[in-house]
């Protein structure tokens, strides 16, 4: 069978994490329109009967302002230069821009086999795609170009047997019932990230980390969670608290949902706001929020 890992890499909001959970058929990655959706490395796992296919959803392409951007940008780059392949990720509809050409040029020249998934094609002028195929090509862009919508579903299964076709012989690297390499507790504190960034508008998602302080399976089957959001400024709480509380009631029950989805359970789902003053530039709270160098 063929088995290797492919990286998938593209600017910020270009649809990776949607991509991902599409061909895996799983929920592997939280999504938002915003950026900086994806901070870690996350593993999505497709098993096939001749091929399986270990995607590795990094942060999105995006202009460092922080040392936490900075440490996701370290993280995309990391990863690129360790896999079997690479799969960029284009947003379509946003059209080719000279940045887009120079990025794609840049992780499409690192030796290993690469494509291109020309993504959201169900909300754009199909015109426009033989357009932008001829721009990439007379750029000097090598790589095939897939057209794909993955909210419709167009052109996925095309693109995942070329993704397959890219990777080398081999083993497979993870038993055919795993799609994720990260923990239960990690999606669950991902899936309250994610509500944030869908509820909460400018900064003040961003600047959110999720700690999980609890996490038991009760005898009846239901789990209990305690978790905090921590947030940089004091404001910030306030707004993430809401007039009376209700802002955080209705996030929390919103994520809650989410959670007993994933888990199949009943989830009883406890939530505090903390204030870390500028935690997303002080190495030691980067930490142990879970964001580390050394991960």
């Amino acid at each position: 069978m063929r088995s290797g890992t492919v990286a998938v890499i593209g600017r910020a909001n270009a649809g990776k994490s949607t991509l991902i959970n599409v061909i895996v058929g799983e929920k592997v990655s939280i999504v938002s329109p915003k950026p900086q959706t994806t901070r870690d490395r996350i593993l999505g796992v497709l098993t096939r009967e001749d091929y399986q296919i270990v995607f590795v959803d990094t942060p999105g392409l995006y202009r460092g302002r922080n040392a936490l951007t900075d440490l996701m940008m370290k993280t995309t780059e990391t990863t690129s230069k360790d896999v079997d392949a690479i799969l960029f990720v284009h947003d379509g509809h946003a059209g080719i821009k000279e940045e887009d050409v120079f990025l794609m040029k840049k992780y499409l020249s690192l030796g290993v086999p690469a494509l291109i998934a020309y993504t959201k094609i169900d909300i754009m002028p199909k015109e426009n795609i033989p357009a932008d195929v001829k721009t990439l090509f007379e750029a000097g862009i090598a790589a095939d170009v897939y057209p794909v919508s993955a909210r419709k579903g167009q052109n996925i299964a095309k693109l995942e047997k070329a993704i397959a076709a890219m990777l080398p012989e081999g083993d497979a690297l993870f038993s055919e019932d795993i799609v994720s390499d990260r923990s239960e507790k990690f999606m669950i504190s991902e899936l309250m990230r994610e509500k944030i960034l869908l509820k909460y508008e400018k900064e003040i998602p961003h600047g959110v980390a999720i700690v999980v302080n609890k996490f038991e399976k009760q005898e009846n089957g239901a789990y209990a969670i305690d978790l905090d959001i921590v947030c940089e400024k004091k404001n910030h709480k306030a707004i993430l608290i809401g007039k009376q509380g209700q802002a955080l009631k209705e996030t929390a029950s919103f994520a809650r949902k989410d959670m007993e989805k994933f888990l199949g359970a009943k989830v009883f789902l406890t939530v505090y706001v903390k204030v870390r003053e500028d935690w997303r530039d002080r190495a030691s709270l980067m930490k142990e929020f879970g964001y580390s160098s050394e991960d």
